[in-house]
């Protein structure tokens, strides 16, 4: 069944007759972003398309059928709470329904961030095919960027005299300052000056116009993966869990690396206390 969503670049152009149209109201005038709206829409038309009923017959037990339905498809418990926030976003806060007593949200699994050595990445960064693809893996990690990040990226957000990066509009809509490497700026110095004097995005698209697709952005750091042999279960992500995991192997506090990341909350960042090398340094086995 065809839900009639807009794409996610223009979620405000919901027609006023679609089911959904003042639940996407309400998430553009609170300032969510488009990629929240855009999830927060399709969440709760893939409801209603399960369901086949309208918003306001929908019950409580539609939606515990509906979750177990999303679990029997292998939802993680994380992908679950995002149904969920969805959900009780648009019937508690904007219908006033109270579907959700009864609905307990399932424990949070906690998995260990996939950390890469520095000698991996460096030869990741190496495999790429172009110095396009190399700056934008060495920026991944030695700005501890995510991939949303890295290909919004602006020539003019870049300061290579103060070897920082100001990063704009990142997760929770706020900015921030970010380190720039040696090597990226090395890496800088010889692709801007490659650049036509028009082009906004440091990274363009095929069109030169447009910013370079986050889609685009994975398969560079795939391609590059799968060429330098490294065996781990990798993604772009891994690059800024290992920017995060070696700041604090290194001694930087780990508060300065929350406010590098953009952490707004330092338990967050504390997970990377759980992958750093040196914690097994001075302690051995009792079997030693």
């Amino acid at each position: 069944m065809k839900s009639g969503l807009p794409t996610a670049q223009k979620p405000q152009f919901l027609a006023n007759n679609h089911p959904l149209a003042s639940l996407a109201q309400e998430l553009i005038i609170r300032g969510l972003s488009r990629r929240t709206i855009q999830s927060y829409l399709s969440h709760n038309q893939r409801f209603l398309d399960f369901t086949g009923k309208s918003a306001r017959a929908a019950g409580s037990q539609d939606v515990k059928n509906y979750l177990l339905y999303l679990k029997s498809q292998n939802y993680t418990n994380t992908s679950l709470n995002q149904v969920i926030s969805a959900l009780k976003f648009y019937y508690g806060q904007l219908l006033r329904r109270k579907l959700f007593f009864s609905i307990r949200r399932p424990k949070k699994e906690k998995f260990l961030p996939t950390v890469l050595t520095k000698a991996e990445i460096i030869k990741i960064i190496n495999c790429a095919h172009n110095l396009k693809h190399k700056l934008l893996l060495s920026l991944l990690y030695g700005s501890g960027l995510r991939v949303s990040e890295v290909v919004k990226i602006k020539i003019n957000h870049l300061d290579l005299v103060s070897k920082s990066l100001l990063v704009k509009d990142a997760k929770g809509q706020k900015d921030r300052l970010t380190l720039l490497s040696g090597i990226s700026i090395k890496l800088l110095n010889v692709y801007l000056p490659k650049l036509p004097s028009e082009q906004k995005y440091l990274f363009s698209g095929q069109s030169g116009e447009s910013q370079l697709s986050q889609r685009s952005a994975q398969k560079i750091f795939e391609h590059a993966l799968e060429e330098s042999g490294v065996k781990k279960d990798a993604t772009c992500h891994s690059l800024r869990h290992s920017f995060a995991t070696h700041l604090l192997e290194g001694g930087v506090d780990i508060r300065h690396i929350q406010k590098l990341l953009g952490h707004q909350n330092i338990k967050t960042t504390e997970i990377y206390t759980h992958v750093a090398r040196n914690f097994f340094n001075n302690i051995k086995s009792p079997l030693d």
